[in-house]
């Protein structure tokens, strides 16, 4: 079984799903964020600016940023309801139509009567958009909380904002336990970039598409085929009836990661080709890989359903 990322045509384009500009809580415009991302060699970039009554519910109109080699995603980042700890939902929606109807979230507090973050989060996938659970760790993120977010294609486990601003960057615990209990989830990398602090450029997800196109990168996104990453590039993922075969650029360790406490590792010098035995994974349902290199930059393969 070969993860699809890897067996899909076409080639891989690099992008960030969540970002923001000044027309939200970010300090530059709209048309400055895409150049600087364009400047570092990104393919697309989804402008994700906080969909809010205080913003007056924004969805960046980034079409006239589009070029030859370079490419767009309509998008916002979604508010509504309340979680457990009483703070409003903060969920991403990456291919939103632009005249995505606004929720009842005049500010950052939840108040009476408004969708729920389930409902909101189901209205976005609905009108077509990928969706992912925000920054679980930063959140305050409870298991109950995240298992009502029914609509999600993906939980958020890296988000570099998260980890320059607060050292909460992870999603991973959310994610393992909710894949434990049979959900079909994926994981991105993300920025989640203000650029108030050194919160961009720092992670991202590697999409397998036939062009740079925004509805190609979308429906790739759904279909799980892609892999997120700080720097390592993943080349090839593949479950063996005994091992995980990884290819990757340089890296100094392989881990595969499975349900409860299930994780082996491999660790070497400038390891190109790796195979992680699955003996520990006996019963697990599903495996996912991380790849650390030599700087301690890691890059990360979707979940692998095994049985």
């Amino acid at each position: 079984m070969i993860h699809p990322a890897f067996t899909a045509p076409g080639r891989f384009f690099r992008g960030n799903l969540h970002t923001h500009s000044n027309l939200s809580d970010g300090c530059l415009e709209p048309e400055e964020v895409c150049r600087r991302y364009k400047a570092e060699g990104y393919d697309f970039i989804s402008l994700t600016d906080h969909f809010i009554g205080i913003y007056k519910y924004p969805i960046a109109d980034t079409i006239p940023f589009r070029d030859e080699r370079f490419t767009t995603i309509l998008g916002a980042e979604l508010h509504s309801g309340a979680m457990a700890n009483g703070e409003l939902w903060h969920i991403l929606a990456v291919g939103l139509p632009a005249d995505f109807e606004p929720s009842h979230s005049p500010a950052f507090v939840p108040v009476e009567g408004q969708e729920s973050g389930a409902e909101i989060a189901r209205r976005a996938r609905d009108a077509g958009a990928y969706v992912a659970v925000a920054h679980p760790q930063w959140s305050g993120l409870t298991l109950e909380d995240a298992r009502t977010i029914e609509a999600a294609h993906a939980v958020e486990v890296y988000n570099h904002g998260c980890a320059t601003g607060c050292d909460r960057p992870d999603g991973f615990h959310t994610l393992d336990l909710l894949l434990s209990e049979g959900r079909k989830l994926d994981l991105v990398a993300t920025d989640d970039a203000h650029f108030t602090e050194p919160d961009h450029f720092g992670g991202w997800v590697m999409v397998k598409a036939d062009a740079n196109e925004p509805e190609l990168l979308v429906e790739a996104l759904k279909r799980g085929e892609f892999y997120s990453s700080q720097g390592p590039e993943l080349r090839h993922v593949e479950v063996t009836s005994k091992t995980v075969v990884v290819e990757s650029s340089s890296v100094a360790s392989v881990i595969v990661q499975g349900h409860g406490s299930a994780a082996t590792a491999i660790h070497g010098n400038s390891m190109t080709r790796t195979e992680v035995p699955l003996g520990r994974f006996y019963n697990s349902d599903w495996v996912r890989v991380s790849v650390i290199d030599a700087a301690g930059k890691r890059a990360w393969s979707n979940p692998m359903w095994i049985k």
